[in-house]
């Protein structure tokens, strides 16, 4: 999954980048509002933390562009203003949830979780797509209720299909999504076909069927059929 932090707190914004670095997120990080606008503008993210408080600009207005360009983004105001002014402001422009300074990293872990969930698969902790069932609290898949054992890339990029059902993904986006700022050091993006060729393999080895598509030259779909 792909974060952005923006917060103008150098220190609080490293010491969220290190806690959450942990649970395997690729995450970007800005700190003023012309560099959030213009990671918004590049890249696509499941969920964006913001402060209401930036030496540029404001978060509510960085909720409003995110609103527009991406509208299945969550959305994480933190700030140290508590007043109800800017929570009922934030909500209502549409952020899933609200955070006041100081809080615990574990605290924020959970609500970025929490709302990965109600976004992406409508709050449920498992995801049932025909033959396939997920858990996504455990990070466990099952073909017909037999588990089956993915690596952690071929894991991640089942759910990024799944999330995307129906939608052809390009390979880039695949990459840009996964391995995050690391796109830069690969000269190619061949590697992908290994780990959807292995991960269609596990799936159907164990008796599921093959719901991802190859598109020529683009990338792939998960199809429902």
């Amino acid at each position: 999954m792909k974060l952005l932090i923006i917060e103008d707190n150098v220190e609080l914004a490293e010491s969220i980048y290190e806690f959450l670095d942990k649970e395997n997120y690729q995450i970007d990080i800005a700190h003023n509002f012309a560099n959030a606008e213009k990671l918004i503008i590049q890249n696509e993210f499941d969920c964006v933390l913001v402060d209401l408080m930036l030496p540029d600009g404001t978060g509510l207005d960085i909720v409003k562009i995110l609103k527009k360009l991406q509208p299945k983004s969550g959305i994480i105001i933190i700030t140290a203003k508590d007043t109800l002014d800017d929570k009922i402001s934030g909500l209502d422009l549409g952020a899933d949830d609200y955070l006041t300074k100081p809080f615990h990293l574990a605290e924020l872990n959970a609500r970025i979780k929490s709302v990965l969930r109600r976004r992406i698969y409508d709050g449920e902790d498992e995801i049932k797509l025909d033959c396939l069932t997920i858990n996504t609290k455990l990070r466990e898949v099952k073909v017909n209720a037999t588990p089956i054992e993915l690596t952690r890339r071929e894991y991640d990029i089942l759910i990024f299909l799944i999330s995307n059902k129906e939608r052809v993904i390009t390979k880039e986006s695949i990459v840009e999504h996964i391995w995050g700022d690391n796109i830069n050091a690969f000269d190619n993006f061949d590697f992908v076909y290994t780990h959807i060729k292995n991960l269609r393999k596990k799936i159907t080895d164990a008796g599921g069927k093959d719901n991802i598509q190859s598109v020529y030259g683009i990338g792939y779909k998960f199809i429902i059929e």
